[in-house]
């Protein structure tokens, strides 16, 4: 028999430094089967391993969804699987989740982890689909017990430069939760005024600068240079606001940018119609004596389930709703900073 010839062994590209800076150098983090000491150890840090998402609230929505063997629920926004674990540990046996989430590339990823873990499909239903349509799952479903809607944009997400989620690495300027649906941030700013962007950024953001970076960027597109990217985004906010006081620029910058960046990704997803749809959807979805718990991370959203759930609560639609929002614990507070913006708000159907 002829001696078959080996693969030769390529060796990791070296990163500069003590420690790996860039998203795809971060290769313990990104292969936590294999490194799961390193990635504990960074979770102990306060941190957010790169392509994880840490789960929110965790411990308040398990208490409060109350879920018992056998029922029949929904997460509505799959993203890591975080919730949607702890949800299916507690439907053991014979209960049933169907879960849903619009990214092409998470979503498979997130299938096989739980698959993985024991849950097969007699007991997991994942649909690639816009949680907007929770009609067509309760089609399928029967009457709900409960819903979960987790509304924020997942770790992996943001931690990814090719998404351009963040300000903070140099990426395309995408914003898409599904990359493979509608138009880019980018494009987005290569077709509309600049009333319509300060619009945009007033209503989905409550940016109190809307109207100089609204300026400054439609300025630089009208004189035909398009925005592509997360840092040519950036350098346009911190332009508009060079008349702030140097010593409070740098501070003001960076929150002008978290809200131009969120705005953005609102307009681009149809997030605040998304979640009208949704909640206009929900009572009908729920078996009588339903839970439903939503995780909302900015005002905008949080207005929307707030007046939603108060609006059904006065017509008798709801028996039951949060008096105000449930708010992360201190020790989460600590341990994962980005839980800090987080309010949960629950109902029950009459």
């Amino acid at each position: 028999m002829e001696n078959q010839e080996q693969p030769k062994h390529v060796r990791r590209k070296r990163y500069k430094g003590t420690h790996p800076k860039a998203y795809h150098e971060k290769y313990k983090e990104l292969n936590p089967e294999q490194y799961a000491a390193d990635v504990e150890k960074i979770k102990e840090q306060g941190k957010t391993p790169a392509g994880m998402h840490r789960s929110i609230c965790v411990d308040e929505i398990m208490e409060f969804l109350c879920i018992s063997p056998g029922q029949t629920g929904m997460d509505a926004t799959l993203g890591y699987g975080g919730h949607s674990l702890e949800i299916l540990k507690r439907l053991q046996p014979n209960g049933r989740l169907f879960a849903t989430d619009v990214d092409p590339f998470e979503l498979p990823k997130t299938e096989q982890r739980l698959r993985s873990l024991g849950f097969g499909e007699d007991m997991l239903f994942v649909r690639k689909m816009n949680f907007s349509h929770i009609d067509a799952i309760v089609a399928e479903s029967g009457p709900l017990d409960f819903v979960l809607a987790d509304l924020g944009v997942s770790s992996m997400q943001i931690d990814n430069p090719h998404r351009g989620f963040s300000f903070k690495v140099e990426g395309p300027l995408d914003l898409r939760l599904n990359p493979k649906s509608g138009i880019p941030a980018s494009e987005l700013l290569s077709t509309i005024s600049q009333k319509t962007l300060e619009t945009i950024l007033i209503l989905n953001s409550d940016e109190p600068y809307a109207q100089p970076i609204a300026e400054t960027i439609s300025t630089r597109v009208m004189g035909g240079i398009s925005i592509e990217t997360t840092t040519q985004l950036k350098e346009l906010v911190e332009e508009a606001l060079q008349f702030i006081p140097k010593q409070q620029r740098r501070d003001e910058v960076k929150k002008s940018c978290q809200r131009v960046f969120q705005a953005l990704r609102i307009e681009v997803n149809d997030e605040f119609e998304v979640l009208d749809t949704f909640l206009e959807k929900l009572p009908d979805a729920l078996a009588s004596g339903g839970r439903v718990a939503i995780l909302s991370f900015h005002s905008g959203e949080d207005r929307r389930v707030k007046k939603s759930f108060q609006q059904l609560f006065r017509e008798g639609v709801y028996s039951e709703v949060a008096s105000g929002p449930v708010r992360p614990s201190a020790q989460e507070y600590n341990t994962n900073p980005r839980a800090r913006s987080a309010k949960l708000r629950w109902a029950i159907k009459a």
